[in-house]
């Protein structure tokens, strides 16, 4: 396997944690940080001062004074993560009690309240560091971009990673169906094909068909629908934050929604068969993705025509070689019989997904 370094080692998902300690008594503040909460999915602690708890203070992930509480928190421990809250937008003298109770951020609402949900539910849910994207994209119909990113994603939770596989493309029959799961309950793309603003990444997770220990985002059997560009942007975005790995399956066609995909990509494969009129067909592909992702590289798929191997079609395509997909006698037949691609563990297809993360989450490169 060949090509250039990987992001670190990411960390399987992140354990929830509980949510922002709010101390004021404006009754109507009050009510919009309660509203704000629940809009990140986080549940509050409230009082009226520095608690009387121990300890609640200096543990608590958020903490949002309100104007009126700030004569009251003076004096309390100096730390990280203290926001002064309130809606006087000409209030000059809001910068002097900042100071006074260490606060790294003074907010005005409404002017501030998109970002403070995010802030929120990130604290809320204990995002660290996010989860390794690897998009799959075939180089042409029928390179079998499906069946490495379905075998990619079975492999990394076999493995214990924290695993979530995105179906990105609309015409491509449902990557449930690979999986032998499209009897599953579970939300579908049409659930959040227009969703806009933040989605929770918890709820997104407790939302999604569980199948082969890993979570699936995929297509359900109605007509085909359009992913709005937020949408995408939303929904990936959540996926990420939970840590360890998500896999998407991406149309050759770069159109809005494919795009947002393919921005947030540490990796792209690029699935191609080793034949001339594919290698032609694959340089169109990797031209458009290449506008929009910059770490792109070549997984090549035998048999190959005369005069051709992984590393002439790699340098053809002027992109780096991650590796040889071999082939796995048998693998149509599993599927048809249920069974998913990466399913046989001593099977050449694990053994090259296999090797692929040990590479990629030690961060010691794709080589």
């Amino acid at each position: 396997m060949a090509g250039s370094s990987t992001p670190d080692r990411l960390p399987v998902a992140g354990q929830r944690r509980g949510g922002p300690l709010i101390v004021t008594e404006d009754a109507a503040l009050l009510d919009d940080l309660l509203r704000l909460c629940a809009a990140a999915g986080a549940e509050p602690e409230v009082h009226h001062g520095v608690p009387d708890r121990k300890g609640s203070w200096e543990s608590a992930p958020l903490i949002l004074v309100g104007d009126d509480a700030a004569a009251r928190v003076r004096g309390s421990a100096r730390r990280a993560g203290v926001y002064l809250v309130g809606k006087d937008q000409d209030d000059p003298a809001v910068w002097q009690r900042a100071v006074e109770i260490g606060a790294d951020h003074v907010l005005r609402l409404p002017d501030a309240e998109g970002w403070l949900v995010e802030r929120i539910a990130d604290v809320s849910e204990g995002v660290g560091q996010q989860a390794l994207t690897v998009g799959v994209i075939g180089g042409r119909g029928g390179a079998g971009a499906s069946t490495l990113a379905c075998a990619l994603a079975l492999t990394a939770a076999r493995s214990g990673q924290r695993t979530v596989l995105i179906d990105g493309d609309p015409l491509g029959g449902g990557l449930d169906v690979l999986l032998g799961g499209e009897h599953t309950a579970g939300r579908r793309w049409p659930d959040f094909a227009r969703s806009k603003g933040r989605v929770g990444g918890s709820a997104l997770e407790e939302s999604l068909p569980e199948l082969h220990g890993l979570k699936v985002l995929s297509w359900d059997r109605s007509d085909a629908v359009v992913v709005a560009p937020e949408a995408m942007r939303a929904v990936l975005a959540a996926a990420r934050r939970g840590g360890g790995v998500v896999v998407v399956d991406l149309p050759r066609r770069v159109d809005e929604g494919a795009a947002e995909a393919l921005a947030q990509l540490d990796l792209g494969l690029l699935v191609v068969p080793g034949e001339l009129r594919a290698v032609a067909a694959a340089a169109r592909v990797a031209s458009m993705a290449g506008m929009v992702l910059q770490d792109l590289r070549a997984v090549v798929r035998g048999p190959y025509a005369s005069g051709l191997d992984g590393e002439w079609v790699a340098r053809a395509l002027d992109l780096p070689l991650v590796g040889e997909l071999p082939v796995e006698e048998g693998l149509l037949e599993a599927q048809t019989g249920g069974t998913p691609p990466g399913s046989r563990t001593r099977g050449p297809l694990a053994k090259f997904c296999t090797a692929f993360w040990e590479q990629a989450l030690a961060g010691g490169g794709v080589s």
